[in-house]
């Protein structure tokens, strides 16, 4: 029988037992909380894994976001290597925040902050986002999401999406460049996904 809900569900029907699951994060392994009706409950999806293995050490400190938290092995990987930073966890998914703010609490990662896009302060700038964005949620509701986020990287900063190459990576690089008016370059290609490196022009 299939889940009912998408990840992007906000408020998931399905039972949202948690329950434990061990994960190498930051070159260690973990215990985390995870559940049904958030993205990859079983493990951390090959895309992420992608992004983690691929993208950049980021800085010692800073302001970063997670865009599209799930149950959060990106701002948990993010706490753990940079403890100085402040990582936004945003979501929709109010299963997902929780689990992710549960997360982060359990490793004493105490500069992760979980929550929904109202959630995080007008005006604030990143110095880092780190995304496997949810794109199944559609082309123009994830053109909308990235055009909110995008833009808010503050001079500087970069942004690093992992994208699968048959779900349209190659398109939605050429758009970061054509509508938003920034530079959006092809870090690397590993297993089907296009790692995106995206920063201001100049």
């Amino acid at each position: 029988m299939s889940d009912p809900d998408h990840y992007f569900t906000a408020a998931p029907a399905s039972d949202g037992e948690r329950r434990p699951l061990r994960v190498r994060l930051a070159g260690r392994t973990v215990e985390v909380e995870v559940a049904r009706g958030v993205f990859s409950p079983g493990s951390i999806d090959k895309g992420t894994a992608v992004l983690l293995a691929q993208a950049p050490a980021p800085p010692a400190s800073g302001t970063f976001l997670d865009l599209g938290c799930g149950w959060g092995p990106v701002a948990l990987t993010l706490g753990l290597r940079s403890p100085g930073a402040t990582v936004w966890a945003v979501d929709v998914n109010e299963r997902a925040i929780d689990l992710c703010r549960r997360n982060a609490a359990a490793l004493g990662l105490d500069g992760v902050r979980a929550g929904v896009a109202a959630d995080v302060p007008d005006g604030t700038r990143f110095d880092l986002i780190w995304s496997n964005p949810p794109i199944r949620v559609g082309k123009a509701a994830l053109h909308e999401l990235l055009a909110t986020w995008l833009p808010r990287l503050a001079p500087g900063g970069a942004a690093y999406l992992v994208v699968q190459k048959n779900l349209g990576s190659d398109s939605l690089q050429r758009w970061v460049e054509a509508d938003l008016g920034m530079r959006c370059e092809r870090l690397t290609s590993v297993k089907g996904f296009r790692v995106l490196a995206v920063t201001h022009h100049g």
